[in-house]
Formats: C-alpha cells, sequence, structure tokens
C-alpha cells in the first residue's frame, strides 16, 4: 500500500517513518510537516493510506482530512485521545495515541490491509476500476476499455467516449486490471484479449490500430491466445 506521513513534529514523523520501513505492506511514497503541500501531493498522486496527526498549527488532521476531494484510507495520530469519536466519524481505519509501540502501529496497518485487498477484490470482481480524471474519480468497466497506452508518466485509456489522459504508471494499472482480460504487450501498451481483431507474433489489431508487440511479451501473448482457441 502506497502510503503518505503528516505530522509537524519531526520526533514523531521519524517514528512513523521508522516504522513504515519495518513494514513490507507499506511504501512511504512522501512525508510532510505542512498540509498544504500534503493535500498538494495527495490530489495528485495514488495514495492508499495516510498517517495523519491531529494538532496541527494551521489545521488540525481532522479538517485536513475532511477537505480532502479524493479521501484515501486514514490511520490518526495524536497525544489527544478526546479526538477518537470525530476521527471515526470521519471513517478512519485506526487511532493511534501517541507513544505507541511498533505492534499497536502494525495491528491499525492489518486493519488498512484488509480493506484494501477487500476493494481490489470487489473491484475486480465487479468489473471496474476507479481512475482519477480532471480532478475527479470516474469508474470505468472493463468490458469498455479498448486500450491502454503509455505515455511518459502517463496513460491514456481509450474506451468508447474521449480517451482518459491519467497520471498512472503502466505497471500501477495492469496490478488493477485482471490477468485473464487483459495483456501487456509493448511497453507502451496493454490490450484488452477480447478485443483483439487479428494477432501475429509481431503486431495485433485492436481498436482500429495495428499495435507493435515486443520480443518480451510474444510468447506470453501467443501462449494466451491459442489457450483460447484450444480452450485449455
Amino acid at each position: 500500500m502506497k502510503c503518505v506521513a503528516i505530522d509537524d513534529e519531526p520526533l514523531a514523523l521519524q517514528l512513523v517513518k521508522n516504522y513504515i520501513a519495518q513494514t513490507p505492506e507499506l511504501e512511504l511514497k512522501a512525508v510532510f510537516t505542512d498540509t498544504t503541500k500534503a493535500k498538494a501531493f495527495i490530489e495528485a498522486e495514488a495514495v492508499d493510506l495516510l498517517f495523519v496527526d491531529i494538532q496541527m498549527p494551521d489545521e488540525t488532521g481532522l479538517q485536513f482530512v475532511n477537505n480532502l476531494t479524493a479521501k484515501p484510507m486514514v490511520i490518526f495520530t495524536t497525544a489527544f485521545s478526546q479526538y477518537a469519536v470525530e476521527g471515526f466519524n470521519l471513517d478512519a481505519i485506526d487511532y493511534l495515541v501517541k507513544p505507541f509501540e511498533y505492534e499497536r502501529f502494525y495491528k491499525a496497518v492489518n486493519k488498512a490491509r484488509e480493506l484494501f485487498e477487500y476493494r481490489l477484490n470487489k473491484e475486480i470482481n465487479e468489473g471496474y476500476l476507479f481512475v482519477k480524471y480532471n480532478y475527479q474519480w470516474n469508474k470505468i468497466f472493463f468490458k469498455d476499455i479498448e486500450l491502454i497506452e503509455a505515455l511518459d508518466d502517463y496513460i491514456k485509456i481509450y474506451t468508447g467516449l474521449k480517451p482518459m489522459l491519467i497520471h498512472m504508471s503502466m505497471k500501477m494499472v495492469l496490478d488493477k486490471l485482471p490477468a485473464s482480460k487483459f495483456i501487456r504487450v509493448h511497453r507502451s501498451y496493454i490490450v484488452p484479449v477480447d478485443k483483439i481483431i487479428s494477432w501475429n507474433k509481431n503486431a495485433i489489431s485492436v481498436a482500429g490500430k495495428n499495435i507493435p508487440v515486443s520480443y518480451t511479451y510474444q510468447k506470453q501473448l501467443q501462449d494466451l491466445l491459442q489457450k483460447d482457441l484450444t480452450g485449455s
């Protein structure tokens, strides 16, 4: 899970950083002592989990989370237990009262991991994913995806409507797609298997486009499509 830590106290922030480094389930993307910079980062990047202090000088952690457009999962950290009810009213995963040990920290992370996996499985099973486009989260059904193309730090998702330019890596989107329905055929292209019109080892035709197939992905593509032909 990609996470961000926010706390105006350097020592408290360092403790959270140390705990995150000990936790294989977590990938620390950034730390902030300033909520304005934190908000700009979170609105621009894909973040799964926030560790947020409650008492901060410019705005409280509660106000900060409440004002986010897209809300990742949240674990509040604070020295003041009286804020717990307000934190849970914002659907916080957990509430850590300082000073807290790693065992208590990991218990909170485990709650977040269970919810994260549930949501991910739900997206796959129900046939859609959410992507951030035009400053809001949009649902895209797998059946509507015709092609995914990489463009530097962005991807372009083609559907029957106007293509969406999304700030996301190819690896990130591929992790969200069911492997039985989508395949990467080139460093710049992911295609839905059921939209492939024709193919050979060097190229495929999909969504009215001829897409090159890299040598790296030729065998994987051939094995998948021939499996479909034989039904085995």
